[in-house]
């Protein structure tokens, strides 16, 4: 699964029509051009892709007043509605995804209800427990030199990472069951993308010239 599907989807659900440089000014509003593959020719691309597949609804836009080329709108079909649930539900449980496909997860846990996302967690857990388990059936980590060498760092290392991330996984489930974070059906949606015009502090600009 590629975290870019996931971080488009999910601009444009929140302004409910956006063309591509707002979807593109959000995901670097997100900072998530350094922690994923939201670079502007994959974001573009996965527009029209989407488009191409019936998950979004490109709409041509006049072109404004002071000239250049119509501008494309794209906004969610119901398939697309569906799509978007389904991999943020699969960036929540899938416990050997990248890491830029969980913080695209997490970046629209809201848009669940608070009782699926902790079951969701949940599972997220009992899949790292069973991945880990099935490491250390055949490896103990304190003999990992004596048999294995350097090798056995590599094991190490798998083991100790999926001992952080259940971790963390257990401790976000404890914050969201104590009633952090407003959900769906809770209140008044989370509103995380830019306002028309409003100025993108963290935008990359071009380097002056001469």
């Amino acid at each position: 699964m590629s975290a870019i599907r996931l971080l488009v989807l999910s601009a444009v659900r929140q302004h409910g029509r956006a063309h591509g440089y707002q979807v593109r000014n959000d995901l670097e509003y997100w900072g998530a051009h350094e922690w994923s593959n939201a670079k502007p020719g994959s974001i573009y691309h996965a527009l029209k892709q989407m488009a191409k597949q019936g998950v979004l609804l490109a709409h041509e836009v006049a072109p404004s007043t002071a000239g250049g080329p119509p501008r494309t709108e794209y906004e969610m079909t119901d398939a697309g509605r569906d799509e978007y649930f389904r991999l943020l539900r699969q960036a929540l449980t899938s416990y050997d995804q990248n890491t830029d496909v969980l913080s695209a997860g997490i970046g629209a846990i809201v848009d669940l209800p608070r009782a699926e996302v902790v079951e969701l967690l949940k599972e997220r857990v009992r899949g790292i427990e069973a991945w880990r388990g099935s490491v250390t059936d055949h490896y103990v980590p304190e003999q990992g030199s004596e048999v294995l060498g350097h090798i056995g760092e590599i094991m190490n290392l798998w083991v100790h990472t999926a001992d952080a991330g259940a971790r963390w996984t257990r401790g976000l489930i404890a914050r969201i069951e104590a009633g952090a974070y407003t959900f769906a059906g809770e209140g008044p949606p989370f509103v995380g993308v830019l306002a028309p015009g409003e100025e993108n502090p963290y935008a990359t600009r071009e380097p002056r010239r001469g």
